[in-house]
């Protein structure tokens, strides 16, 4: 039996623990209920946009990694970026997490 939390319940969490510090947190696209991936956008007052996505590490374990950083010469690629990544898995769950130092509500979920 997989131990893993529920995607929405996870996403759930993440938006309320940062909503109760003080920032703001959407779901930008609704994945598969259950065990969909989620990918976290992380930003700071809307800038400095960094996406990360829980990548297998070879103990077996599932580490949160930044796979993306967006580029402010060239912000349309980030973008494009997460469109390609939504048609390669219709299951994503992208949230976007705005708060200083937004890495503590991943780290240990």
């Amino acid at each position: 039996m997989d131990s893993r939390l529920p995607a929405h319940l996870e996403v759930s969490a993440m938006i309320r623990a940062v909503e109760a510090a003080g920032g703001f947190a959407a779901v930008l696209h609704k994945g598969e209920r259950s065990g969909g991936t989620i990918v976290v956008i992380l930003a700071e007052k809307g800038v400095n946009p960094r996406l990360f996505e829980r990548m297998p590490e070879l103990d077996g374990s599932r580490k949160w990694t930044c796979v993306r950083i967006q580029d402010v010469d060239n912000k349309a690629e980030f973008d494009d970026y997460l469109t390609r990544r939504r048609h390669q898995d219709p299951d994503l769950w992208i949230i976007e997490l705005d708060i200083a130092n937004g890495e503590r509500f991943i780290v240990s979920t």
